[in-house]
């Protein structure tokens, strides 16, 4: 016989909730442990829906509750548990990426008396938007070069700060693409940043912020983006697939990027045709190319790779191209370069040894 318990925000007692990922299928089947017991995320494997935790999961329970799965558990539950956990919370929590978060909300209920106006500039735009996922497949190795004034846990990178002359400087060295921080509170960036570096360059041009709400992307279209970022972190599979298709109707790509193996998950779910690595932990600001490393060769066939973070030397190009990555999405080491143009080309080129 089968008991159902339910759980809501409002309930009086709070479940302690953790989880063991097992690797036994690529439906990333997890065992999550509540109050003690062992459960089966069901429709984590009959819906294939990847997220630590989504809003709306049905558990059940094993009659032995052990700490590991033992499977096929179908034939082993018993008991059903409905537990309501908002995941955007939940996923952002703490940290850095969770204060950004909380400053876009805010940001984006100011613009939405501005909807209508921001929409109807999107379809209107005067300049047609350019081949952002064809410019990176068309270099080898691509290079998204990016534009930024400041970053969280660097600092100010560049005082004197010319969005247009940068761009034209990328452009010269040989970049694939361009990346605008417009986020303001944390990169000092700014949409009027966007314009000014794509009217100084005919390469193609991705606004980079943290997008939450469609509206972002009408406003992204009607300041001359061709790329939108997403980032799986704090968007659900639904609200990609969702933003990734509003982008299209559009003319926009979107970059989706992932940081861990349930982000990815995720990604390929909402049907992601760019997917971006990134090698930096938006709650730490940590970087290690071993995120690449380790993500790439889960990454499906026709999905274009773009690794992000942490890139300085030509070695880092050649060892993230021999494990699959087409495009590398470069800031930190061009922004505090004399010469961005010289430092493009030194890391698109191998150098050349003298004969003897």
């Amino acid at each position: 016989m089968q008991n159902s318990i339910s759980t809501s925000p409002h309930a009086t007692a709070t479940p302690q909730v953790s989880y063991l990922r097992s690797s036994h299928s690529s439906a990333a089947i997890l065992s999550w442990l509540i109050c003690g017991h062992s459960f089966f995320p069901r429709i984590a494997v009959q819906k294939r829906i990847h997220s630590r935790i989504p809003p709306t999961i049905s558990y059940r329970r094993e009659r032995s509750a052990p700490s590991t799965p033992i499977f096929p558990f179908h034939r082993r539950l018993a008991v059903t548990i409905n537990v309501h956990i908002p995941a955007m919370l939940l996923r952002t929590s703490s940290g850095i990426l969770a204060e950004i978060v909380s400053q876009k909300q805010q940001e984006v209920a100011q613009l939405h008396p501005r909807a209508a106006e921001f929409e109807r500039a999107a379809y209107e735009r005067k300049s047609p938007p350019r081949p952002f996922a064809q410019n990176l497949r068309a270099h080898s190795p691509a290079i998204i070069a990016e534009i930024k004034k400041a970053s969280p846990s660097k600092g100010l990178l560049q005082a004197d700060f010319h969005p247009a002359l940068i761009a034209h400087q990328y452009e010269q060295g040989g970049a694939a693409c361009l990346s605008v921080l417009t986020d303001k509170p944390n990169f000092q960036g700014s949409l009027h940043d966007l314009e000014a570096a794509r009217a100084a360059t005919q390469r193609p041009v991705l606004r980079k912020d943290f997008t939450i709400d469609r509206l972002q992307i009408f406003e992204a279209a009607a300041h001359g983006a061709d790329a939108i970022l997403l980032i799986a972190a704090i968007l659900e599979t639904a609200q990609l697939r969702q933003f990734r298709e509003l982008a299209h109707t559009l003319g926009l790509a979107a970059l989706v990027e992932v940081h861990d193996h349930d982000e990815l998950a995720k990604a390929i779910d909402s049907g992601a045709e760019i997917i971006g690595v990134n090698n930096r932990n938006l709650a730490t600001f940590e970087v290690s190319l071993d995120t690449s490393l380790r993500l790439s060769y889960l990454m499906p066939s026709h999905v274009t790779r773009v690794t992000e973070s942490g890139i300085f030397t030509r070695a880092h190009v050649e060892t993230l191209s021999a494990a699959g990555f087409h495009a590398f999405l470069i800031g930190e080491s061009l922004m505090k370069s004399p010469d961005p143009s010289a430092a493009l080309r030194a890391l698109l080129h191998p150098a050349s040894v003298p004969h003897v």
